[in-house]
């Protein structure tokens, strides 16, 4: 038991021998002295950023790039009139803030009020009757029958004057 405790504590002596302070730290003196030398409260400016510039898109009104381009014939095109021109003192309703060709219909309803057409799209399915507008182009709708809605839409020639352009929108059959 002795040996083993004078064993233990050479042990121990030999370790702490092991931990001499006179050892080579140069290299931590170095740096100790390389941050000491540093002027204090030295901290480096905060780099400068680049406002942010918003974007507008101002593209949305023009024709959609993943529809074919209307040909128009000149010589045989339309003349616009001065009497055909949308309502602008009238409120517009909900379904006329999105394009027309992103709505489907889907059925019909009738009762003693008269006959609706459900409508796909804008976020949903719409209950529409016959005076209702739909689409950015003054579209209001003329007739509803089971199997389309018709629809008279009112743009413009492209020299002052107004057109009215029949549309309709067939029954999206199940797929």
């Amino acid at each position: 038991m002795r040996a083993s405790k004078l064993i233990l504590g050479t042990l121990l002596l030999a370790t702490l021998a092991g931990c001499d302070s006179s050892g080579d730290f140069a290299d931590l003196q170095a740096f100790m002295s390389d941050v000491r030398a540093k002027p204090k409260g030295s901290i480096e400016p905060l780099p400068k950023f680049q406002p942010y510039e918003a974007f507008t898109y101002s593209a949305a009104a023009l024709r959609s790039p993943f529809q074919p381009p209307v040909k128009i014939d000149l010589v045989n095109r339309q003349k616009g009139s001065k009497e055909i021109k949308p309502d602008e003192t009238r409120i517009k309703q909900f379904l006329e803030g999105f394009n027309i060709e992103v709505f489907q219909m889907v059925g019909t309803l009738s009762n003693e009020g008269g006959m609706f057409a459900l409508v796909n799209g804008a976020g949903g399915v719409h209950r529409v009757k016959v005076g209702d507008y739909l689409g950015r182009n003054n579209g209001r709708i003329i007739a509803i029958s089971e199997a389309k809605i018709d629809v008279v839409e009112i743009v413009p020639d492209g020299e002052g004057g107004w057109l009215e352009r029949p549309r309709s929108l067939s029954l999206k059959e199940r797929s």
